[in-house]
């Protein structure tokens, strides 16, 4: 095995990505052997972003890639100084939220927090879904700043970076340790998950939204188990996520089915199925987000575009930039969610006239925060006063 050190790694910059791709599936170099990522859902690793440096490793005919190790899940325990994170983007319906994790063993190709993981000088491609960090403070850190005053409480989304029911929840059980911080405060919350791992709670969610503290959203991106798994290749498959959502409903907890994203010519012919199939499990609002493809996502979708469809591939990517002002993404707010152009509007339109006629909605139910009652305030300093 010989590792190479390549300049230029702005290759990588969202303004040079039009044919990487291709470049990528044709490398041999930057292309991990299949044993080695089985049940993984990109196929290279890349440097992030940020590193000077571009590292290929490459066959130089000594065998010696086969001595390499298969990417196994590694944990690292991250221990940050506050929990919530805020937002001030006009499109999104919160304004904070909580990641119990960084990087997710699910290993969705679309994920859009997939560059995250450059910050931690870390590939956005396969480090992403193998070496994962857990934040086991998070319910000590969330109720120090429930208890801060003056705090005043709105809905806190969780999941909506990365899936707090990854199978590593099994262990590490931080989203139930923030679940009960959550219920003793009476405090709101709306969980995203493409995971069945959440029924674990049912409890805890259960008696949160008989006070009206919570709203679950359920992602169902295809109804294809073959797509699903090549796609999603750690999370629940179509049908348990429509079992899960069931479950939910029948235990009173309200439901929104999701559908993201929406993939042009790959699963957006499934829309009104994907509604009616959450409808008839019990869902009660719906949602959808376009395919977004920021920074080492667009190339790591492409290859795998490529890879397992490489018939639709210029079709999906010709369509996606029709709604992105002809580039792979466009992060704009307004657009960045829905796309613009005659193709965007065919999709929201077709969302529309679907959801209306099964009768939902979105965003119906809205959440109780005049039942917050501070945590007792352990580890707030105390005033003066």
């Amino acid at each position: 095995m010989t590792e190479l050190a390549l300049a230029g790694q702005d290759a990588f910059a969202p303004a040079h990505t039009a044919d990487i791709a291709e470049h990528l599936l044709a490398s041999s170099g930057l292309r991990v052997d299949v044993g080695r990522r089985r049940g993984r859902g990109a196929a290279i690793n890349p440097d992030g972003r940020f590193e000077t440096l571009n590292r290929e490793t490459f066959d130089d005919g000594w065998q010696t890639l086969e001595e390499l190790e298969p990417f196994r899940t590694e944990v690292q325990v991250e221990k940050p100084r506050s929990i919530i994170t805020r937002n001030e983007s006009p499109d999104i319906p919160f304004d904070r939220s909580i990641n119990p994790y960084r990087g997710c063993e699910h290993g969705c190709i679309y994920c859009f927090a997939r560059p995250t993981h450059s910050y931690m000088g870390l590939s956005a491609g396969l480090d992403f879904e193998a070496k994962l960090f857990a934040k086991p403070d998070s319910a000590r850190l969330l109720e120090r700043e429930l208890s801060k005053p003056g705090y005043k409480p709105r809905t806190i989304a969780i999941g909506t970076n990365t899936d707090p029911y990854q199978p590593i929840e099994k262990e590490w059980r931080i989203m139930r340790q923030i679940l009960e911080v959550l219920e003793k405060a009476s405090h709101p919350v709306v969980i995203v998950t493409k995971s069945a791992l959440i029924l674990r709670d049912l409890d805890i969610l259960q008696r949160m939204a008989a006070n009206g503290l919570v709203k679950v959203g359920i992602s169902v991106t295809t109804l294809d188990r073959k797509l699903a798994r090549s796609m999603e290749p750690r999370a629940a498959t179509p049908a348990r996520r429509l079992e899960t959502i069931k479950a939910l409903s029948d235990a009173g907890i309200p439901v929104a089915v999701m559908m993201a994203p929406i993939i042009p010519a790959l699963n957006d012919h499934e829309i009104e199925r994907i509604l009616e199939s959450g409808h008839a499990a019990g869902a009660r609002e719906a949602s959808y987000v376009l395919l977004r493809l920021p920074f080492e996502v667009s190339p790591l979708f492409r290859e795998w575009l490529l890879r397992n469809y490489p018939d639709r591939y210029r079709r999906v990517m010709s369509l996606i930039r029709s709604m992105r002002d002809g580039k792979d993404y466009d992060a704009e707010f307004g657009k960045r969610m829905k796309g613009a152009g005659p193709y965007a509007w065919q999709i929201g339109r077709r969302f529309e006239l679907a959801t209306k006629r099964l009768g939902l909605v979105r965003r119906s139910i809205q959440l109780r925060d005049d039942a917050f009652t501070p945590p007792d305030g352990a580890g707030v300093q105390l005033s003066l006063l």
